[in-house]
């Protein structure tokens, strides 16, 4: 969230978000390193940040499993999870390839489903 927060705000970088919580490891990041860059990215490409809540990942992720076959981890499962809210918004138009990527099994959160 402190890099949507500081895309939302027009920020340069992004500020330490104290207390940073997420059944998504690779998400849980206080605060990125290169954090400018990657601002500067989305900004320079048209793009946009979105913060995807932890219970949506793990409903998304297991969607995912019976609908591909692939057990995704919560961090590619929060990628589903834009791609359907910025379609419902119409950031995406329908007519729209989209690419999503998932680097992680779902295997190294078995706990979150036991």
């Amino acid at each position: 969230a402190p890099m949507v927060r500081a895309f939302e705000q027009g920020d340069e970088f992004a500020e330490l978000w104290q207390g940073a919580a997420t059944v998504a490891d690779g998400l849980r990041v206080p605060v990125a390193v290169g954090d400018f860059l990657i601002l500067t990215a989305l900004r320079k490409s048209g793009g946009t940040a979105i913060a995807i809540p932890d219970q949506e990942m793990l409903d998304l992720a297991q969607v995912m499993g019976k609908q591909t076959g692939v057990f995704p981890a919560p961090e590619g499962a929060a990628c589903l999870a834009a791609q359907i809210r910025l379609l419902a918004s119409g950031w995406i138009k329908a007519d729209e390839k989209v690419v999503l990527f998932n680097t992680g099994s779902g295997l190294k959160y078995a706990h979150l489903w036991a």
